[in-house]
Formats: structure tokens, sequence, C-alpha cells
């Protein structure tokens, strides 16, 4: 089975490659997809994004995509992948994801699998990393 592990990325966080080695246990394939998101004002282009993750990424089953325009459900008819993977750190991550999960769920069939962050990891966010740099 194919996975999407969508984000942004900006940059890649430990906590995103401990989520990506985990799913990749899971599923036969999983494509990290660099999003790109109009309404987050991140200090990296979707190119170093997706440079990131394709540095990051040593393993067999994992590609590294980008995708730049319309819904995350396009691209998973696109690309054939019926399953989205999310991170989640605690509960306000599962109340935000909740209702994207449901919509993908209605708009295309595309089911959501949450994976728990490791508990060394949770504190870790892109936004608190940038903030640091």
């Amino acid at each position: 089975m194919r996975a999407l592990f969508p984000g942004s990325f900006a940059p890649v966080t430990q906590g995103h490659q401990d989520i990506l080695r985990r799913a990749a246990l899971l599923f036969d394939e999983v494509v990290v997809c660099v999003m790109f998101n109009a309404n987050k004002t991140g200090r990296f282009p979707v190119t170093a994004g997706w440079t990131s993750c394709a540095a990051a990424t040593e393993l067999s089953n994992v590609t590294v995509d980008s995708h730049t325009g319309g819904l995350l459900v396009d691209y998973c008819s696109r690309a054939g992948i019926d399953v989205v993977i999310r991170g989640v750190r605690g509960v306000p991550d599962l109340e935000y994801e909740m209702p994207m999960a449901r919509m993908n769920h209605e708009l295309a069939g595309v089911e959501t699998a949450f994976i728990a962050a490791d508990p060394a990891l949770a504190h870790i966010s892109s936004t608190l990393v940038t903030a640091m740099s």
C-alpha cells in the first residue's frame, strides 16, 4: 500500500524523520510530498524543503515529490495513494487534523493514519526550530 507523508517541512525536523522512518515500516511505499501552503510564511522555499527531505531520506521505500497547487486529495488521486500519514504530538494536533481527515475521506475516500510522536521528540516543531535559528 502506498502512503503519503505531506508537509511544508520548513525545515525537516527530527520529529519528521522519526515519523517517516516508522511509516516506512508500516507501508510498502511512502511518498514524502513537500506541500506549498500560501497561508504559511516560512523562511524556506518549497525547493529547499524538497531538497532537505531528499537528503533526509535514505530509506529504500521512500520517494520525495512536491505539490504546489490544488487539494491534497487531488495529488493522492493522481498518484494512486489511499492513505495520508500525519504525525501527532498531542491532543491539539489531533483536534487540528481530525476535520481534515474527515474531509479527505468524504471527498476522495482517502484514509488518514495518525502516528503518535516519540515523547522524546514531541516538543519539536518546524516553527520552533525556525524561531531558534
